[in-house]
């Protein structure tokens, strides 16, 4: 059972949204909240496997409530998706760097939405590559390769680089001729030398640290 806490100041959207979780027989929404302080008693509380959190809220924005489950490690088993308004802007990237799985703009299709869900329960991010590489050209600049980098092996180089364009485990396993579980030991080892807390933050660091470029087209 995929457990979910809902945080957003809209109690309209709240209501939207754990109706359409609860429709779900592998889905359960454990608790809600109006304000990232409340959201953040509450992850500490229920230990959700995901949390929902809008982006702009009183009290406590949803990043810094974001940033602050990143920090616990008590909370390492939290995957959090952001909720925003706004879609592609500065707090989406600002997320991403807090710690967030990634995001899902509100007005999603419900499909997709529940599909979000259960890839983000799963630990893989919700980075389409088209989205990847319009956050990468606005908001990252290009340092040389380094933030811990040289410690991945060839393979497993390869590997993130192959996350960072949005491919799953399976496809990353056909590209590399592997199997789709040694492809998510390569990604694996890659976030423990990184230090990534998730998938999202692996990507986010593979284009950071310029072992992938951002496509011009």
């Amino acid at each position: 059972m995929i457990r979910v806490l809902l945080v957003d100041d809209q109690p309209l959207l709240r209501s939207g949204f754990r109706a359409l979780l609860n429709l779900e027989d592998d889905i359960e929404v454990v608790a809600e909240a109006a304000d990232g302080e409340d959201g953040l008693a509450l992850v500490r509380k229920h230990l959700p496997d995901v949390a929902l959190i809008d982006i702009q809220m009183p009290v406590m924005d949803g990043i810094k409530a974001t940033r602050r489950i990143a920090a616990d490690s008590s909370l390492a088993g939290v995957h959090v998706v952001m909720l925003t308004n706004y879609g592609m802007d500065e707090y989406v990237f600002d997320a991403l760097r807090a710690g967030a799985a990634g995001f899902l703009v509100k007005d999603v299709v419900p499909e997709d939405f529940v599909h979000a869900v259960r890839v983000a329960a799963r630990g893989d991010a919700l980075l389409a590559p088209a989205i990847t590489r319009k956050l990468i050209d606005r908001y990252v600049t290009q340092p040389p390769l380094g933030r811990g980098l040289e410690e991945l092996t060839s393979r497993e180089r390869e590997a993130v680089a192959l996350a960072a364009q949005g491919l799953s485990n399976d496809e990353i396993a056909a590209r590399m001729v592997i199997t789709p579980l040694t492809a998510k030991t390569h990604i694996n080892r890659a976030m423990t030398k990184l230090h990534a807390r998730d998938r999202a933050q692996l990507v986010v660091l593979a284009y950071e640290s310029g072992l992938v470029t951002p496509r011009t087209s």
